[in-house]
């Protein structure tokens, strides 16, 4: 089995990688800075006192570099993931770290790629507990994320540097398109470039009262009854007699150019949501896929799946990696 250059290069940077990066905080460099005058005034005066000041000074950071590897020493690290990730919004994603022996300090974790910005940090580490990091990440744009590893970065004990240690774990991300979307009524969609509409079917909604029920999730909050809910202690909807259901087709056309393909993906994506929310049935047509209509929770789940993988290559591994 012969290995892809992109996996090729991914196993050059591992062998390449040095086991620890140190990179200098604003504090460290005013304290170097702090230690290189100490050590020109001892040379320039004999001074014994400066002489011992530049002792304790380079003996601090000799310190910090002992204690900061005991941090990141015996470190088990696991990926969590995140429920729903969407492009150009912060989204929570979640670490377990464990120590098998010895506390930690100060450690911050974030996701060793360039298209991925935010952290989790963790102020204290108990020896033989595994702790839940949560942190808001960022993704500038949609679709499949590979992840090579985890970074865990700690600035313990003086704040003077920042050590970095990564752990090399595979997996994949995926990115829903952006959600925000300014578009047109869902309802103008009927026979339009977006899809098509049929199936009309009995609801609730516009016609004469039939009762109120509690309201589930990803249901339109327009319909809730608030004199009743107040009353009840929850959220309460109003059902009604001759309001239409419809069964929506969307159309997503995936040979477009990268940067148009982006925005219809997340047009298709309001319009699904909003056509959800009203109790709607939304199907998608891809090409030579198509993901039947349904409703609910779990059918925007699949349609917002569905957009993100969109222009990707994918094969059943990916989608499982990706689950």
């Amino acid at each position: 089995m012969t290995a892809s250059p992109a996996g090729l290069w991914r196993r050059f940077r591992r062998w390449w990688r040095p086991p620890r990066t140190l990179k200098t905080t604003r504090v460290g460099r005013t304290y170097l800075v702090l230690t290189l005058g100490v050590g020109f005034g001892a040379l320039n005066t004999g001074n014994n006192l400066l002489y011992l000041l530049l002792g304790l000074l380079l003996s601090l950071i000799v310190l910090s570099g002992v204690l900061s590897e005991r941090a990141l020493r015996d470190l088990r690290v696991r990926r969590l993931g995140a429920d729903g990730a969407h492009a150009g919004e912060p989204f929570p994603f979640r670490w377990a770290v464990s120590r098998s022996r010895g506390t930690a300090f100060a450690l911050a974790l974030s996701e060793d790629s360039h298209e991925l910005t935010g952290q989790g940090m963790v102020a204290y580490l108990e020896p033989g507990a595994e702790l839940v990091v949560r942190g808001d990440l960022t993704a500038a744009r949609r679709g499949p994320h590979r992840l090579t590893g985890v970074r865990v970065t700690t600035t313990f004990p003086f704040g003077l540097f920042a050590k970095t240690r990564v752990f090399d774990l595979e997996g994949l991300l995926l990115v829903y398109p952006r959600r925000g979307y300014a578009c047109e009524d869902p309802a103008a969609a009927e026979g339009g470039p977006a899809g098509d509409a049929g199936d009309p079917r009995k609801g609730d909604g516009s016609g004469d009262l039939l009762g109120l029920r509690e309201l589930k999730p990803l249901e339109d909050a327009r319909r809730i009854h608030w004199k009743k809910s107040a009353a009840a202690g929850k959220l309460l909807r109003v059902e009604r007699e001759r309001e239409e259901r419809r069964t929506y087709l969307l159309r997503l056309d995936d040979r477009l150019p990268p940067e148009l393909l982006d925005r219809h993906c997340e047009e298709l994506a309001t319009v699904s949501r909003r056509l959800l929310l009203d109790g709607h049935e939304v199907g998608l047509q891809s090409g030579a896929t198509r993901l039947r209509p349904g409703a609910g929770p779990g059918q925007l789940r699949r349609i917002l799946r569905a957009l993100a993988w969109a222009g990707y290559r994918t094969d059943r591994h990916d989608e499982e990696a990706a689950a």
